[in-house]
């Protein structure tokens, strides 16, 4: 983490995939991924604070800005880590877009192109039992999360309890996009 990086090679991404505690820490183990920052998306509110996201008020879901360096990590292998670090059948009974929904996010036709690939095939793949409730949608705003959430398993000395993915997940369009990424 941390890497100085070509600025041309520099992509975001950002991901809602439960805990942003536990995804985070998915994703900060990834070679490639030069910096990550938890915070809120998704919803209505302006500025919103932990509280308020989990007064269910805002529409806000707890999610993770990844840095990363297109050389090294493909948006198709993000996607694959993001499959393997949660389970994406969780629906939220009360259907209030919970805080903790499996979300994508994209910024650009391109992410969106590869993330209902990448959906569809795990679909059909039936790696998971149940039905995928993922969501994708142009990502909005983002709002950094406070201080005292950023890395929170580092601070807390590398514990991650909150996030345990329920299967291993490597898709054909990882891999063929791993084998083009920028060079």
């Amino acid at each position: 983490m941390g890497q100085s990086v070509e600025a041309s090679h520099v992509r975001h991404a950002i991901f809602s995939a439960g805990c942003f505690w536990g995804v985070e820490a998915a994703f900060r183990k990834v070679d490639g991924v030069v910096a990550s920052e938890v915070g809120y998306t998704g919803g209505h509110a302006l500025n919103p604070t932990y509280s308020d996201v989990c007064s269910h008020t805002t529409g806000h879901a707890e999610a993770v800005r990844i840095t990363y360096d297109a050389t090294r990590v493909s948006y198709g292998e993000l996607l694959d880590v993001f499959w393997s670090c949660h389970d994406p059948t969780w629906r939220d009974p009360e259907g209030d877009q919970s805080q903790y929904r499996s979300e994508i996010f994209t910024l650009d036709a391109d992410q969106d192109r590869i993330a209902r690939q990448s959906l569809a095939e795990v679909r059909a793949a039936g790696i998971f039992k149940g039905s995928i409730e993922t969501l994708i949608a142009p990502a909005g705003p983002f709002y950094r999360a406070e201080e005292s959430h950023q890395q929170f398993y580092e601070k807390q000395g590398g514990h991650e309890v909150c996030h345990l993915g329920v299967a291993e997940v490597h898709t054909r369009v990882a891999a063929y996009s791993a084998r083009y990424r920028m060079k």
